[in-house]
């Protein structure tokens, strides 16, 4: 898929037009088509601090996304470059370029928060531009960050233990990469030398007390610290002179700093090698259509006033997919069925015994393809879809049994018919040539293969459609006296009652065959729902375990730094993870 992936120019994912955000149909459309996992890497920062340029750079282009050397911002929205991941086989890298924060021709920076945070919630490494160092300044134009909890929910309905929403950010945040441009401070601290990792873990340090100054100081380190899971720093230098920089896009490398080009190479390494995978709760790997179900539940949240939420936008991702899983499982069932089943069956057991092989399948490529399947909404739409589709071919096999069987006997008696219509047997003697000629018959006919399970009941009603003429034959014949024409009667009554009693006997056969069918059905329903389930239950234990670890990473931090007071709400959040997963979710039984 990856060389099927062709956009030689990014394009706007998210316009930004008199204040409204629209998803841009010709970039859904190119997501659409992407079907491998995606890799979400988006730039934020305020305009013109060169963050296209390093997108640029991802995409392997010196030009694409548009650069601009003005005051005024260029990138309007969102906008996205689909190109194959260079060092992720079978995966894409979808690059996200956000127009420049804190445009002053906007004046209303309102849509700057949603930017900043839908950048956030469709990426998987969301990287922040700023220029100079990391002082106060900075971390006030940071203060986008504060404001998530007021721009996102991670929940449809808020928690009833008081945490609160925000402490599940971290579960499903991207990690935070922070480039710093035009960086002219030596990295040391008391003289020794340190790493930009180094440089950003310190200066998100906490500063002690209560003021409302030092809270202002503290509340953006703080948001940063506990709701991105990974943290990474960058520097760079000024890649050339002041006066060149407007034909950036236009200098080689060997015309620019070669620390500058250094640096971007490291960059870009990083983002190559360290980046993940977009993945929702659940372990749900992100392809091109689930982004773009992202991308739209988000910004129509956004425009009908409602806070785009983590939980809501994965169940209308699953009710979409958890639709067509269905539909693959009924395609792969009737695939299958076409190809193993040859109606009539010989016995009702033969097709039930397909069925449930091909029902067993189908179940299958609906586990696969479903997830979050609330009460096994969907699971019991496929339940009642295959039952349906096995009551259908069970009518179906009786119809072609039943007509198959009816051309035989027209076939086959057609002679005796023949000889009835020309009084070969309105004679003396006539009765046993006419029996002895239907025994012969009926040996013909038992004798035809693939009659299917309504031949003898077939046979039957055929005989019965004949008692009159054998009668009115049995009556006429003059060789027979009246006691053996009663004994003939009384035969011929008892051979009816044995095989009534004989269907008797095989329909209440059928019956039990179909209640175990449906038992084992209902059974493997069960059995690949719960298997799904454990999975499930596995994949969510696994991502409490590194939500409580980093909160624990965090914790320790805050008790180094003696934050008494801020460790409280977290050690409540900790212990109320700690709580839910002691916790054994039941397994639903459909």
């Amino acid at each position: 898929m990856a060389s099927a992936i062709h956009m030689p120019e990014p394009l706007c994912l998210i316009e930004n037009t008199n204040g409204r955000l629209v998803a841009n149909p010709k970039a859904l459309t190119i997501l659409s088509a992407i079907t491998q996992p995606v890799v979400v890497v988006a730039i934020v920062g305020l305009y013109r601090t060169g963050k296209s340029y390093l997108m640029n750079k991802l995409a392997g282009k010196s030009k694409g996304f548009s650069l601009g050397s003005t005051v005024q911002s260029h990138t309007k929205g969102i906008w996205m470059w689909c190109v194959p991941h260079p060092k992720k086989p079978n995966h894409s890298l979808v690059l996200l370029d956000t127009e420049g924060l804190g445009d002053v021709e906007k004046g209303d920076n309102q849509n700057d928060s949603w930017i900043f945070a839908l950048a956030i919630l469709l990426s998987s490494t969301f990287v922040y531009n700023s220029m100079g160092t990391i002082n106060q300044q900075a971390m006030d134009q940071l203060h986008y960050v504060t404001e998530l909890t007021d721009r996102i929910r991670a929940k449809s309905s808020p928690e009833e233990d008081g945490v609160e929403d925000s402490a599940d950010f971290v579960s499903f945040f991207p990690d935070f990469v922070w480039t710093l441009r035009d960086f002219s401070l030596d990295l040391e601290t008391d003289g020794q030398c340190i790493t930009p990792d180094e440089y950003l873990e310190n200066s998100l340090k906490l500063k002690k007390g209560t003021s409302e100054k030092d809270k202002m100081f503290n509340l953006p380190r703080l948001c940063i610290r506990k709701f991105f899971p990974k943290k990474k720093c960058f520097i760079f230098d000024r890649p050339t002179q002041r006066k060149q920089l407007s034909r950036l896009e236009e200098l080689h490398d060997d015309e620019l700093d070669s620390e500058f080009v250094h640096q971007a190479a490291l960059f870009c390494t990083y983002i190559f090698s360290n980046s993940k995978t977009k993945t929702l709760s659940g372990g749900i790997k992100v392809n091109g259509p689930r982004l773009e179900t992202l991308v739209l539940t988000y910004v129509s949240a956004i425009s009908s006033g409602d806070l785009p939420c983590m939980e809501n936008a994965v169940l209308a991702l699953a009710e979409i997919e958890n639709s067509a899983a269905v539909q693959k499982a009924i395609a792969h069932y009737d695939q299958q069925m076409d190809q193993k089943v040859q109606l009539p069956t010989e016995t009702l057991q033969e097709l039930l015994d397909l069925h449930g092989a091909c029902e067993r399948e189908a179940i299958k490529v609906f586990m696969k393809n479903s997830f979050k399947d609330v009460d096994q909404v969907f699971q019991k739409k496929l339940a009642a879809q295959l039952n349906k589709k096995r009551d259908d071919f069970c009518k179906q096999n009786l119809k072609e049994s039943s007509d198959r069987c009816k051309a035989l006997l027209k076939d086959i008696f057609t002679s005796l018919e023949e000889g009835v219509k020309q009084g070969v047997y309105s004679k003396p003697g006539g009765y046993r040539l006419f029996m002895e000629k239907i025994q012969e018959l009926k040996k013909k006919y038992d004798q035809e293969p693939r009659k299917g399970i309504q031949a003898e009941e077939v046979l039957q009603e055929y005989l019965k459609s004949k008692e009159s003429v054998t009668d009115a034959i049995l009556q006429t014949d003059q060789t027979l006296s009246e006691k053996e024409k009663l004994i003939e009667v009384e035969r011929a009554k008892a051979e009816a009652a044995q095989a009534a009693t004989k269907m008797l006997a095989e329909m209440q056969i059928k019956n039990q065959q179909m209640m175990e069918q449906k038992e084992k059905s209902h059974q493997e329903h069960v059995r690949q729902l719960t298997e799904a389930m454990e999975k499930e239950r596995a994949q969510l234990r696994e991502e409490q375990e590194r939500t409580l670890s980093l909160k624990l990473e965090e914790q320790a931090r805050l008790l180094k730094e003696g934050f008494h007071n801020e460790n409280k709400q977290l050690q409540y959040e900790i212990q109320k993870l700690q709580g839910k997963m002691e916790e054994v979710p039941s397994c639903v039984i459909i």
